[in-house]
C-alpha cells in the first residue's frame, strides 16, 4: 500500500456528504448514572462521494480513480468543502530556543476542551507562519507530515501561530463500485464510501 499524493475530483467531492466520527463507549449504571469511555483521542472523518455523482462523464473519473487506487489499497487525498482551511490564525508553539520543528493543528473550539487536530496533509504553499503576530520567513513545510521546520530555531516564548488550507488523507472502504446507468448521459452510484487514514 502506498500514498498518492493525487486529489479526489473536487467537482465530485464537492457534492459529498461526511464529517467527523468519534468512538465512545457509554454504560449506564443500576442507578441511570452513566460511565463514559472515549476510546479515539482524535476524530476520524467519513464521506460519501456517490451523492457528488452527476453524470456519466463524473462516474468514469471516479471509476478511473478507483481503480488507479485498486480500491482500498492506496490512499490519496480529498478536499472536505466544509473543513479545508485553518480559517485564521492557529497555534503551532512556543519557541524555546532550541525547538526547530512544529506541527500544524487546527484548533476546535476554545473554552471547554478544546480539540487539537494535527494537519498532516497542507497545501505547503498556502502556509504562512507568524511569530508573535509578526509574518516570518525561514522555514519549510512537509506537505506529507504538516511539520513546519525554521532554519533557526524560533526565540525563548515566542509564541508561533500559522494559516493554511489542507486536504484529508483517505482510502476508498470499498472494494467493489456498484454503478447504475439511469440514462443515455447519466450514472449513479448511490455509496462510494472514503474513510480517513490515521497517520
Amino acid at each position: 500500500m502506498a500514498f498518492h499524493q493525487v486529489r479526489f475530483p473536487l467537482d465530485v467531492a464537492l457534492g459529498a456528504r461526511g464529517g467527523p466520527e468519534r468512538m465512545t463507549d457509554i454504560v449506564t449504571l443500576s442507578s441511570g448514572r452513566e460511565e463514559r469511555n472515549q476510546r479515539w483521542a482524535q476524530s476520524r472523518r467519513r464521506y460519501n462521494a456517490g451523492y457528488g455523482i452527476k453524470s456519466r462523464a463524473d462516474m468514469q473519473i471516479v471509476l478511473a480513480f478507483f481503480e488507479e487506487r485498486r480500491g482500498r489499497f492506496h490512499s490519496f487525498l480529498w478536499r472536505d468543502g466544509l473543513d479545508n482551511s485553518s480559517n485564521g490564525p492557529q497555534p503551532l508553539g512556543t519557541g524555546n530556543g532550541g525547538a526547530t520543528q512544529f506541527q500544524l493543528v487546527k484548533r476546535y473550539g476554545a473554552v471547554f476542551d478544546p480539540y487539537d487536530r494535527p494537519i498532516t496533509k497542507p497545501v505547503a504553499a498556502t502556509v504562512d507562519v507568524f511569530a508573535d503576530g509578526v509574518a516570518t520567513g525561514g522555514f519549510a513545510v512537509d506537505a506529507l507530515t504538516g511539520i513546519v521546520t525554521f532554519g533557526v530555531a524560533p526565540g525563548v516564548g515566542v509564541a508561533l501561530t500559522a494559516s493554511f488550507t489542507f486536504d484529508v488523507p483517505v482510502r476508498f472502504d470499498i472494494d467493489r463500485l456498484d454503478i447504475e446507468l439511469t440514462g443515455f448521459d447519466a450514472a449513479d452510484a448511490p455509496s462510494i464510501p472514503l474513510i480517513e487514514v490515521r497517520e
